[in-house]
């Protein structure tokens, strides 16, 4: 079994390499950019061909779904560098081809607000993709990046997937009808993704998550459950949504970034933002075989428990990255 998860934003050290590699993870998609400029998307690959060098035994740069089975064998977790904004890009179509040859290889339309591509989830309008929004996505498609709509809205998620060529993705969210959080997904999303070949990867964030912090692994689970039971178990994922070891001013500027004076509460929260503690069953990535175990004993069998816990985002990868079927 391959296991992936499909988004962290940790705060990347040796303990938390050592940890996925004790939790059996063999690949993950790390967030490079929030808000970074192109400029300051470099400097972050730049740290992370630091980490490369650092902990040659423990972590792989992954371009393609050939070098993240390399890691497996290897016995190293494989990075899949993404964005969580099209920041990275500016206004500049051209950069999306560069951004892929350095490594890029997921990217969101945007995040919570309008973008120059699509509208987020937080905004009260959602008048769908942008000229520049279209065009991008065709520009994504003949590179093999995939497109990711975790924090865009309602209409330009379907707007995503009617124009992709590829399959999109929506990285780490949950049924709304679970857990009716802001950017948790709609049935008519979740039907258009999948039926189109898309993957859902489950969040383990605690403001997506049914009773927050105290959602139980059997809750998460039989959500799972019930998901596949609608949509089919090949389009499921894990997208963790990882912020381990993370200072709360992080928060800040994930949420605001440089585009308003005033933080940014988002989800509703009358408090100042910080990281609430994850549910006690997914603290950390050592805990990713307690997910097999919880998806085994709400009634998924081998080939589906495998499926969800990295062989489905890998025969995805293969579609959008490589463009073969596996």
């Amino acid at each position: 079994m391959i296991c992936i998860d499909a988004l962290q934003y940790a705060n990347w050290s040796e303990k938390v390499f050592r940890q996925m590699r004790d939790g059996g993870l063999d690949c993950v998609h790390v967030t490079i950019a929030y808000h970074e400029t192109f400029r300051e998307t470099v400097l972050r690959i730049e740290e992370w061909n630091r980490r490369f060098e650092a902990f040659p035994d423990l972590i792989r740069l992954a371009y393609t779904t050939a070098d993240i089975r390399a890691a497996k064998a290897e016995g190293r977790t494989a990075i899949l560098y993404g964005a969580q904004n099209p920041s990275p890009i500016e206004d500049d179509i051209g950069l999306v081809e560069i951004l892929h040859r350095l490594g890029l290889r997921i990217m969101q339309l945007s995040y919570n607000n309008q973008s120059l591509l699509a509208t987020g989830a937080y905004e009260a309008q959602d008048p769908g993709l942008t000229r520049m929004g279209r065009e991008v996505v065709a520009e994504m498609n003949r590179v093999g990046m995939a497109v990711d709509m975790s924090h865009s809205a309602e209409r330009s998620t379907l707007e995503a997937i009617e124009r992709s060529t590829r399959p999109i993705a929506i990285t780490h969210a949950n049924p709304h009808a679970w857990h009716p959080a802001l950017r948790n997904k709609s049935d008519t999303v979740l039907r258009a993704l999948t039926s189109s070949g898309g993957m859902l990867g489950f969040s383990l964030y605690p403001h997506h998550l049914k009773d927050g912090s105290g959602c139980s692994l059997e809750s998460f689970c039989r959500m799972i459950a019930d998901t596949a039971d609608r949509y089919g178990a090949a389009h499921l994922g894990i997208g963790s949504d990882l912020c381990q070891d993370q200072p709360d001013s992080v928060v800040e500027w994930m949420r605001t970034g440089r585009w308003s004076k005033r933080i940014d509460f988002g989800e509703g929260s009358a408090e100042a933002p910080g990281f609430p503690p994850q549910p006690a069953f997914f603290r950390d990535n050592r805990d990713f075989p307690r997910l097999a175990e919880g998806l085994a004993a709400v009634g998924f069998d081998k080939s589906e428990i495998a499926g969800i816990m990295g062989g489905n985002w890998l025969a995805y990868f293969d579609r959008v990255f490589d463009g073969t079927d596996g």
